[in-house]
């Protein structure tokens, strides 16, 4: 009796979000305050010998907690069963929802395994877990493309992202990846709110032999863009990657600051920036998709980059980020080190998760 109060719990809150479309704004929960850390990074942090395990393995290792969170969940409902009924795919439902798939996404994949059991096509568990498999990874695919940064020069790759999500971290992975290929990158210091956040990126800069554009500590972020514009062109560098504040007060004051940098940018750089890049924390779950409403409507993303999936079982956000705004998720972070921030390939993320 219990169980099935909860399952008819679970249908009626499926039911009534999926009924009512997009969340409404005033649900937008408020972004973390919480500041990153500062100063350069931890010697010997990045660096991975070459006789380590490969990326693939260490994905499966850095998602480890969200494959036992979630897979781990549907394995136990689904495994051994020799018939799926309705009754099956409630209970999967009940776990998608709560492991951060989100409400849209979910409802979308049950109604598709509904659809394919009323075929007959789910004859056991084998079968719905191969069907749950293939279901997300089309829906990985449907938005997913790697960032082309030969498509313009200079490439104006614009980062946005609330305080402690690993925002500037990423810039310095980002700003060594893009070096190691060859390419000539200038950093713009824009966060100039955040103490010791020119500091940090600087720190990055050096390690990458990176030259960093910065002003003094509470300087207009629009002034230091308009230098690295400046400095972009003239230097004739490959890519400008521009930091940005990650503390926001309230909806207009990102609207406005973000018009404002697009402005400056797109004045001395025409067509730039050229992405809009989101830095979100996936161990933050469901608020990442409330930061990635809020950045999309107010700074125009274009992609996203989710960091610390080692940490954490709520890797089922990267599904939900990607499906529910449309958006493609450029690169993933599973580790402290530099190569631990990699592109995004759908097909690998799903079978890591899936993979016995």
């Amino acid at each position: 009796m219990e169980q099935q109060e909860k399952k008819g719990f679970f249908r009626g809150l499926v039911d009534k979000i999926a009924g009512t479309g997009q969340p409404q704004t005033n649900d937008i929960e408020p972004p973390p305050t919480a500041v990153e850390p500062t100063g350069a990074p931890a010697a010997g942090a990045e660096e991975r010998p070459d006789s380590g395990p490969g990326f693939f393995s260490r994905l499966k290792n850095g998602l480890k907690k969200t494959k036992d969170g979630l897979v781990g969940r549907i394995d136990a409902l689904v495994l051994g069963k020799k018939e799926i009924d309705a009754d099956t795919l409630e209970e999967l439902e009940e776990i998608l929802i709560t492991s951060d798939i989100g409400v849209k996404t979910t409802v979308e994949l049950i109604r598709s395994l509904e659809q394919r059991l009323g075929r007959n096509e789910l004859k056991d568990g084998e079968a719905l877990r191969a069907a749950l498999k293939a279901d997300i990874l089309a829906r990985l695919n449907a938005h997913h493309s790697v960032l082309d940064t030969d498509a313009r020069h200079p490439f104006v790759l614009l980062v946005i992202g609330v305080n402690g999500v690993g925002k500037t971290t990423t810039i310095g992975k980002l700003a060594s990846r893009f070096t190691g290929k060859g390419k000539r990158v200038l950093l713009a210091a824009a966060d100039t709110f955040r103490a010791a956040a020119a500091e940090q990126l600087e720190a990055w800069g050096e390690r990458s032999g990176v030259d960093v554009v910065r002003h003094k500590e509470g300087a207009d972020p629009s002034a230091v863009v308009f230098d690295a514009c400046k400095a972009a062109v003239a230097r004739q560098v490959d890519i400008l990657i521009v930091d940005t504040a990650g503390r926001l007060h309230t909806k207009v004051n990102l609207m406005e600051e973000m018009k404002k940098i697009h402005r400056v940018i797109g004045r001395e750089i025409p067509g730039a920036p050229h992405e809009t890049l989101l830095v979100l924390d996936a161990a933050t779950g469901q608020n990442a998709v409330s930061q990635a409403r809020l950045f999309k409507e107010a700074a125009g993303v274009t992609g996203i980059a989710l960091t610390k999936l080692d940490g954490t079982a709520k890797g089922g956000i990267v599904v939900a980020v990607s499906h529910e705004f449309g958006l493609p998720v450029r690169y993933i972070g599973v580790g402290e080190a530099i190569d631990d921030l990699r592109d995004f390939n759908p097909q690998e993320f799903t079978d890591a998760l899936f993979q016995a």
